[in-house]
């Protein structure tokens, strides 16, 4: 490739991110645009007075492979913590009270060949029963076993297929909903069994570390978005936040990108490439006709909420960096303390996903009720004061992966020449993670590429779904 070539990357988030740094490193003149303030889409932050806001609290896994080369890319491996292994503490309520457990991969796990390897930490996962330990060790290699890509497998429900192979309502709680709804923003029952056994199979099945869990160790806007910001700069693409694309439009073999600055005057870009990696219901109102992607399948692919409690300690609260709860209104808790800098008490963030209950609640219910449930799970919380609480929604933080969902995920190319479309949306063959929407930036470049290369366009609107090695 050659500088000849103008590309515009519609979207600043991880997907437009990782598609303006493939074109400005094969050579082409990249224009980002990002009608936020700032880059980094879902994965950004905000300021509260001086307290730093993830808009959501994500995680990612040593299998992430995609994601874990994004962070290689922009310099910024070392502003994150991963796991030396797998370790979950899980606080299991119930009428008798709160106990502790953790979900954890033994030190010797990894001379056993996989999927062995994953016996050692169900077997010790005392927030279960033995026999249920014993049928979930059965389950998942039963998972392993399906191929996420036949559309038999898609259009069943996980917690359909978990009942009919003899798991438990409190292996269901225990266990799965605790991996699926963070992992999927649903339900088991409301999940397809193809991105549930997608995240069984590659975290937990294909090697012993695949679920080993890292977290970024610094607020997510200065991990993704300055970052993300930085490094397209200084790879030769230009970055223009507050910059909205409100018309896309193929003009004689070419593409017009009508822009709709915060401030001043609106203008046109021409390009021969165009990446649009906003999401499905703003790529929908912007594809052409012509792309081969319905727009009311992307509609329908709906979406799922995600609902943060943020609540603000005046001493110490929490031991674990993280603590994932079973029995409780309450999810997950991730303790920001260090990551925002704050020099004494704590700031935890709850992080409630499949949160179609809580989206629309008053915040004032909703900080009684959840700083009411922390201090009955801490102890330390009922003794300390609530110096701040607030409530973050994300309404449409991921699409809702229904049974049948890929059936509704375009792939990265279009019947449009110098067309395609990014996100984590697009079909990965991913839930909709960090990890999908940085591999959909991968796969809309490449496309591109070579299309450009062979003066050819896809012949369909749809890819094969599939894991990624």
């Amino acid at each position: 490739m050659t500088g000849a070539l103008r590309a515009v990357v519609i979207g600043g988030g991880l997907a437009g991110i990782t598609a303006g740094l493939d074109l400005a490193d094969a050579g082409v003149d990249v224009t980002v645009l990002e009608g936020r303030p700032r880059l980094g889409g879902a994965t950004s932050s905000f300021r509260r007075g001086t307290l730093p806001v993830d808009t959501g609290q994500h995680v990612f896994l040593r299998c992430c492979s995609a994601y874990r080369g994004l962070l290689d890319r922009l310099g910024v491996t070392d502003r994150t913590v991963l796991q030396e292994r797998l370790d979950v503490p899980v606080l299991v309520t119930g009428e008798a009270g709160t106990r502790p457990a953790r979900l954890i991969r033994g030190r010797r796990s990894g001379a056993l060949p996989p999927p062995l390897h994953l016996a050692t930490a169900l077997l010790g996962y005392r927030a279960l029963p033995l026999r249920d330990r014993l049928g979930a060790v059965r389950a998942a290699l039963a998972l392993g076993r399906l191929d996420p890509s036949d559309p038999e497998v898609d259009a069943q429900s996980f917690g359909a297929w978990l009942a009919a192979h003899g798991q438990r309502p409190a292996a269901v709680q225990a266990l799965w909903r605790l991996l699926t709804v963070a992992t999927l923003n649903a339900e088991p029952d409301d999940a397809s069994l193809a991105l549930a056994a997608t995240v069984v199979r590659t975290g937990l099945l294909e090697s012993a570390g695949g679920a080993d869990i890292g977290w970024s160790a610094v607020p997510l806007g200065e991990l993704h978005g300055t970052a993300g910001a930085e490094a397209l700069t200084a790879a030769g693409a230009q970055v223009r936040t507050s910059h909205r694309v409100s018309a896309l439009r193929s003009v004689a073999g070419r593409w017009s990108v009508a822009v709709a600055p915060a401030r001043g005057d609106g203008y046109e870009i021409d390009a021969e490439l165009v990446v649009l990696a906003t999401p499905a219901d703003a790529a929908a109102a912007l594809l052409p006709a012509a792309a081969g992607i319905d727009p009311s399948g992307l509609r329908a692919l709906g979406a799922a909420p995600i609902v943060n409690i943020h609540v603000v300690y005046d001493r110490p609260v929490l031991t674990e960096p993280f603590v994932a709860v079973v029995g409780s209104p309450v999810q997950w808790i991730f303790d920001r303390s260090a990551a925002t800098g704050r020099p004494r008490g704590t700031y935890l963030a709850l992080s409630q996903s499949a949160a179609d209950r809580w989206v629309d609640r008053p915040a004032a219910e909703l900080t009684a009720e959840f700083t009411a449930e922390l201090a009955r799970l801490l102890p330390a919380a009922a003794q300390a004061q609530v110096l701040d609480a607030f409530v973050t929604r994300e309404r449409a933080a991921t699409f809702r992966p229904a049974p049948g969902q890929a059936t509704l995920r375009p792939g990265a190319g279009t019947l449009l020449p110098g067309l395609a479309v990014a996100g984590a949306w697009t079909d990965t063959g991913w839930p909709a993670t960090m990890e999908g929407a940085v591999r959909s930036g991968h796969a809309a470049v490449a496309h591109l590429l070579r299309s450009s290369s062979s003066g050819g366009a896809r012949s369909g609107p749809r890819s094969s779904q599939g894991v990624a090695a």
